[in-house]
């Protein structure tokens, strides 16, 4: 098979300069893979935002490993250019509550968001009241990294960040899910506040909140359908 490739990677050049591994990969035979891509579908088909969060606490130790598991995510040059800051102490969730709901008010109130947005909104029932920043046991911010700032006082630049960033976010809510918590994507706009509050340095930007806990019993969500694949994807066979 590997006379397939004119260029074998790594280069034997490239490989002297930086260390290489076997990659750890278990290929598994069709039946096996349908079934297990069919029952991941399946659980998390039955993800969905949530805005009422039950105030019971959650382990630090599992909010590490959902920030474990979202810093397994390809970035460009593996810069990793994330920052995942988390919020547990009451003080600060409630500075971050009213900041973020003042700015939410004037989206709502004063026209920040135009109507066709807030019609598109209206099926959901949000507004700018946002209880739940102080309800939830953890709200976890993610920022990206625009540059690197080294020991030196240097800077680096980093590539591809948004993107990179977004599929960390991806990965974390996916892990959220699978370990039985929930959590909102929240994207107060503007987040600046973010960077005073939590104290961040300049290189950094928040990209998105998520509260992070366990639903309120009896919550209830609305009755989304996701689009069909057809909607969605678009094959080349």
């Amino acid at each position: 098979m590997e006379d397939l490739y004119q260029h074998p990677y790594p280069s034997p050049e490239l490989e002297a300069n930086y260390p290489y591994r076997d990659l750890l990969f278990q290929r598994l035979n069709p039946d096996e893979m349908h079934e297990r891509a069919t029952n991941f579908y399946q659980q998390m088909e039955q993800r969905r935002s949530v805005r009422m969060f039950s105030p019971d606490p959650v382990p630090r130790e599992l909010i590490e490993l959902a920030i474990m598991t979202a810093s397994t995510a390809p970035s460009g040059a593996h810069k990793q250019p994330w920052r995942f800051v988390v919020v547990g102490d009451p003080a600060r969730k409630s500075a971050i509550r009213q900041a973020a709901e003042e700015e939410e008010r004037i989206n709502y109130e004063e026209n920040r968001m135009n109507e066709e947005w807030q019609r598109a909104l209206a099926s959901l029932g949000t507004d700018w009241h946002k209880e739940y920043l102080e309800i939830v046991p953890w709200i976890v911010v993610l920022f990206e990294e625009r540059y690197e700032i080294r020991s030196d006082g240097r800077t680096r630049k980093n590539y591809y960040v948004k993107e990179s960033t977004g599929i960390a976010a991806g990965l974390f809510v996916t892990a959220l899910h699978n370990m039985g918590l929930a959590t909102l994507p929240h994207t107060p706009s503007p987040m600046a506040f973010l960077t005073r509050t939590l104290e961040r340095p300049e290189n950094e930007r928040p990209f998105v909140l998520f509260p992070v806990g366990y639903p309120m019993p009896g919550t209830k969500v609305p009755d989304l359908h996701r689009k069909p694949l057809e909607d969605v994807a678009v094959f080349f066979d």
